[in-house]
């Protein structure tokens, strides 16, 4: 594991850079509070540090002040090595930040025995970090196809939405369904179709750019938002990601020939409207896909003056 050492005086340095190393540390060893303020804020930083009270730029309780402000980085575990021994002066090193007090001159062992404590402490960090970090995937995303789950998707779009217009750009937005995938649930089984819903969100992903979103919009539905798409490019764009799906699929039942059909939204072309306007005119364009041959897709057109009625339901998801 790599350890920070900051120490002033050459000779106490050398000989506790030697005595880490021998105990299986990757030592990096500096002469002065700034400079360990620049390795412990740096990429990649050591997770443990020692560091002197007294030194020149920066003191040790300046530099554990410092880091703490530093929200973002991974914690550091610092314990800060030093002559002065009252009460006082512990808790002056420890409300700064640091984590440990060790004052010199002191036993390699027990400084060893802290490390260890201090590995324990990160190893727990790191846990508790990834833990979090799984909480929050599984809350945002799709368990089965790992795409942004209805809800992200649609937070996403929101807020692209409201920054495109403040920048007068424009958003693509993509509605695409599976063509009949009921009759590959109902012919060939659910596993089958979650192979499929799964090829086809990589095929997706594959299809945009690192910074466009895609998301499991519901059952065989996927919403694509093309962030600052040109509208003369929309449409192309569109039907490249088409054509990206419309191959066969492997699956553990053999090849299977799949197609989606698009609604296709341009945001300049539809103004300030809301979220739920926007999403019913792709939906709409959807639908005029699927009555018009299926694997293809439809430019949703925005109304004049108002919406026309809502397509019931029933309509819409019949036999996509």
């Amino acid at each position: 594991m790599k350890i920070l050492i900051a120490e002033d005086d050459p000779i106490s340095r050398k000989l506790l850079q030697k005595a880490l190393e021998r105990a299986g540390y990757d030592v990096l060893a500096v002469e002065n509070g700034k400079q360990a303020l620049e390795v412990l804020a740096s990429f990649e930083a050591p997770r443990l540090a020692l560091l002197d009270w007294v030194m020149p730029e920066l003191d040790g309780p300046a530099v554990c002040r410092a880091i703490r402000k530093r929200a973002e980085q991974p914690y550091a575990y610092m314990v800060l090595l030093t002559s002065k021994d009252s009460k006082e002066e512990t808790v002056v090193g420890l409300e700064s930040g640091a984590d440990d007090y060790l004052t010199k001159p002191f036993n390699i062992e027990e400084l060893r025995a802290r490390l260890r404590v201090g590995e324990r402490i990160l190893l727990l960090e790191d846990r508790l970090v990834e833990a979090r970090e799984n909480m929050r995937f599984r809350a945002t995303h799709d368990p089965l196809t790992s795409l942004l789950n209805r809800g992200a998707i649609l937070d996403l779009l929101n807020r692209e939405l409201h920054r495109s217009h403040r920048e007068n750009k424009s958003t693509a937005v993509l509605l695409g369904d599976v063509d009949h995938f009921k009759r590959v649930n109902d012919t060939l089984g659910h596993l089958v179709g979650d192979e499929v819903l799964a090829e086809i969100a990589r095929r997706l992903l594959s299809a945009v750019r690192s910074y466009d979103f895609v998301g499991r919009y519901g059952g065989e539905e996927f919403l694509v938002v093309l962030n600052s798409c040109d509208p003369a490019h929309g449409p192309a764009r569109a039907e490249e990601i088409r054509k990206s799906i419309a191959k066969p699929i492997m699956t553990t039942k053999g090849p299977l020939s799949i197609s989606m059909s698009f609604g296709v939204l341009q945001s300049s072309e539809w103004g300030p409207r809301s979220l739920e306007e926007l999403l019913h005119g792709v939906d709409t364009a959807l639908y005029e896909a699927k009555a018009g041959g299926r694997d293809c897709l439809r430019m949703a057109k925005p109304p004049t003056e108002s919406l026309p009625p809502a397509i019931p339901p029933e309509l819409l998801r019949h036999e996509r």
